[in-house]
């Protein structure tokens, strides 16, 4: 029986500046862009499926039509009348990424107010994918339901894997923002976050002190992302692992490389359980990834991970 990765989230109308100074569109998100790098690196028995909401509009079955064209499986997605996709737009000064947004009418809002398509759909997956945007766009309740059926799955042997991502401009308050983080990461298993997002925001002194306070919420394991930094990773039962960043020639734009390293990181480690591997694999990616423009690198452009 085929497996499945489900990576939960929103994906948005991309807009983003050409050398020519005109604008291009593509569709991206952080979840999906997880889902999109994950389908690069699974095995051919692993399906890579995603679960969003949409409208019915023309742009929304376009964005359909184009997630399914990657290669990440859309049937878990629910079509909401009256509702369409985001859309934001990137900004960039030396490599570095600043954000425009459009949303107020995003249909991704909705994706957790149907528990009953939420449960199918998470009892039919393996490895279970989400972030605090995913939280951070749903009404107080809509969190309660994703996060009460994380916390389920849990229980019941899946692989929840959370990504803090924390964007304080999507946060009215920033206590609720902090403990909803909390709260997303005591349902997983293996948290993914970035340590300067973590140092900035809940004080942590090094990735080691970030290894500690989400492992004291629940987690059984931890990969901490530091830039050219490097990866720290602590999974249940091994000592803390370091692993020295990929050296990069050339920054053109770090849009999705964290994404790109949590899509390629689990598509490797489901397959033999080997974070170390998975991890080096996923640097190699996310090197390659911040080497271009744009959230979706051209898989061709990509190294092979298998």
């Amino acid at each position: 029986m085929m497996k499945r990765i489900l990576s939960i989230g929103e994906c948005m109308v991309e807009l983003r500046q050409t050398e020519e100074g005109l604008l291009r569109k593509g569709y991206a998100g952080d979840t999906f862009n997880t889902a999109y790098y994950a389908r690069h690196a699974a095995p051919n028995d692993w399906a890579v499926s995603y679960l969003s909401a949409v409208g019915t509009d023309k742009v929304s079955e376009e964005m359909l039509g184009f997630i399914e064209s990657t290669g990440v499986e859309t049937g878990f997605v629910r079509r909401v009348e009256g509702r369409t996709p985001g859309l934001y737009m990137i900004h960039l000064d030396n490599g570095e990424r600043s954000f425009s947004y459009w949303r107020s009418a995003s249909a991704a809002k909705t994706l957790a107010d149907d528990p009953v398509h939420l449960r199918a759909a998470i009892e039919q997956s393996d490895v279970v994918f989400f972030s605090s945007i995913t939280l951070a766009i749903l009404s107080a309740d809509a969190v309660e339901t994703l996060l009460s059926e994380l916390r389920r799955a849990k229980t019941t042997g899946k692989t929840v894997v959370f990504d803090p991502n924390i964007r304080p401009h999507l946060w009215q308050d920033r206590t609720v923002m902090l403990d909803t983080i909390s709260a997303g990461a005591s349902v997983a298993n293996l948290v993914m976050p970035s340590f300067d997002d973590e140092a900035t925001h809940f004080g942590d002194a090094d990735p080691t002190a970030t290894i500690a306070r989400y492992k004291a919420l629940g987690t059984e394991s931890v990969v901490v992302k530091d830039g050219a930094n490097g990866i720290t990773l602590s999974f249940a039962g091994t000592p803390v692992e370091f692993i020295a960043a990929t050296r990069i020639e050339k920054v053109v734009d770090t849009t999705s490389a964290g994404d790109s390293f949590n899509g390629t990181f689990l598509a490797r480690y489901v397959q033999d359980g080997d974070a170390l591997a998975a991890t080096i694999a996923a640097a190699s990616v996310a090197a390659a990834v911040i080497g271009h423009h744009g959230a979706l690198v051209p898989r061709e452009a990509l190294p092979i991970t298998a």
